[in-house]
């Protein structure tokens, strides 16, 4: 079988995600129970991060240390990737001393190449276009109170070009749920990621109209990594797209609340929905963590999933 990579969502099927989500909520019940689980000894994740991150690299590397195995933390100073080395010359020497590889960068380019070059597992643990695995833990909280997403309603509100909304398209279509991206003038998707989630996805340019009804709304920042020397012009126009207690109250009376974090209250969100009762930003955390050992488990070809390959 051909090495497998998680770069995008759309790089498994809907019968390998769903899966995926099940196996994942096990894989916190037998944590949660206290029981070892450890069938990666002797395997060694690499983590090379060319953008920071805080649950990202403490998700991975406890979940590599709660399977048995060993994560390796490589900062910028760390690898040549993109210097002096080739990306694919950097795939190759990494890909035969490690058995899989996690990769937080900016080009999503970057990371279709080290893949290409590499004979283990490549996870895109953030670029600048996807950002699957934090789609895997928003799904995966979402299973755990409704058990299927099908027939839901989710309003996606900020900016609509960013890679959170990205894979949120792709999330409508693969698990049959409507989305709504509410986002200003010059914010929203590009045509081509709109066709990523097909008849799934529609674009409204006011928040009230985008969370009216539905059952979970999603924000992220308005100004992410590498995008600071705009951040004043995106508070501005943004301004008016922030989740707060108002906004929320158009949505579903059981509606649920989730950011992918880090959170600026009083920007995209205020406190009192953050903080509130319908907040779930931080089961949604945790689950990243075991979210990941799923993935992690299944791309290393053990554990009940693994058999669902190609389904």
């Amino acid at each position: 079988m051909s090495v497998r990579h998680f770069l995008r969502l759309s790089d498994f099927s809907p019968v390998e995600l769903r899966a995926l989500l099940q196996r994942a909520i096990a894989l916190k019940q037998i944590q949660h129970a206290g029981e070892r689980y450890a069938p990666c000894a002797g395997r060694t994740l690499a983590m090379i991060f060319e953008k920071s991150s805080t649950r990202t690299r403490v998700s991975f590397e406890t979940g590599m240390a709660q399977l048995g195995g060993h994560a390796l933390f490589l900062s910028p100073r760390d690898t040549q990737l993109g210097r002096g080395e080739s990306i694919e010359d950097t795939a190759k020497v990494i890909s035969r001393m490690v058995d899989m590889v996690m990769i937080r960068t900016f080009g999503h380019d970057n990371l279709v190449r080290f893949a290409a070059a590499s004979r283990v597992p490549v996870i895109n643990g953030l670029s600048d276009d996807h950002h699957p695995c934090q789609l895997l833990a928003d799904l995966m909280t979402a299973t755990e109170h409704w058990g299927d997403l099908r027939g839901k309603t989710v309003a996606y509100i900020g900016d609509g070009a960013n890679n959170m909304a990205h894979s949120w398209m792709e999330a409508a279509r693969i698990f049959d749920f409507q989305l709504r991206i509410g986002s200003p003038a010059g914010y929203a998707p590009t045509a081509e990621m709109l066709r990523t989630g097909d008849n799934h996805v529609t674009v409204q340019h006011t928040a009230s109209a985008a969370v009216r009804g539905v059952h979970l709304i999603v924000t992220d920042v308005w100004t992410s990594m590498g995008q600071e020397k705009e951040t004043a012009a995106r508070k501005a126009i943004l301004g008016p797209f922030q989740v707060n207690a108002d906004l929320i109250a158009s949505a579903a009376p059981d509606a649920l609340f989730m950011h992918c974090l880090p959170a600026h209250r009083g920007e995209e969100v205020s406190a009192e929905v953050i903080d509130g009762p319908q907040s779930v930003v931080w089961e949604e955390a945790e689950n990243r963590l075991h979210a990941q050992k799923a993935l992690m488990e299944f791309l290393f070809g053990i554990g009940p999933v693994a058999a669902l390959q190609g389904d």
